[in-house]
């Protein structure tokens, strides 16, 4: 069985819009690592559909990208896309699939199918996993930014998660790569 892994970008006040963080070829390299050794990513709707509006277009190379960047966007391109909406079924991008009937049976197949793991990616989802007890690992790029706005990590989980340290790597750009497992009981 593959472990379910949360993965976001994070201010120093708990800021997850994507638009904050430092996006240069170091994050891009991780996230490109993190994506080459997982089997497969989960999105909710939203996330979807900002990333099917941007990365088909620079894998393909309609839009002139880095090469980290495109390295990244050729992976997703690749890589196994689920995603859970209650209010779309059609996900024509490539290798995408919607993720349909009860919500902890689903994710628990897809875990269970996926022995690499799953990367998930959605701050909402995330939360509604969490309640479900599906999510088993955490990583948190944090950038050393303060925003000043949200939305905020975990917003609306209704009780403290108890986490334990894996590991905390700095990167040139002043990030922190912050790795965690749930706590045991």
């Amino acid at each position: 069985m593959g472990r379910l892994t949360y993965s976001i970008n994070v201010t120093l006040d708990g800021c997850v819009d994507h638009r904050v963080g430092i996006a240069d070829d170091e994050t891009h390299a991780l996230f490109t690592r993190l994506l080459d050794e997982a089997g497969a990513m989960l999105w909710g709707r939203t996330t979807y559909e900002m990333m099917e509006t941007w990365w088909p277009a620079v894998a393909r190379g309609e839009v002139d990208a880095p090469p980290a960047i495109r390295e990244w966007a050729v992976q997703l391109e690749a890589k196994p896309k689920y995603v859970v909406s209650s209010t779309r079924s059609d996900f024509p991008w490539t290798n995408s699939h919607h993720v349909t009937g009860d919500l902890r049976a689903s994710v628990q197949a897809l875990k269970n199918a996926t022995p690499a793991g799953v990367l998930l990616g959605s701050t909402r989802l995330a939360v509604e996993l969490d309640r479900l007890d599906l999510v088993d690992d955490y990583l948190f790029l944090v950038h050393p930014r303060i925003a000043g706005h949200g939305p905020t990590l975990h917003q609306g989980l209704p009780a403290t998660r108890a986490l334990e340290l894996i590991s905390a790597e700095p990167l040139r750009n002043g990030a922190v790569v912050l790795r965690y497992r749930k706590a045991g009981p």
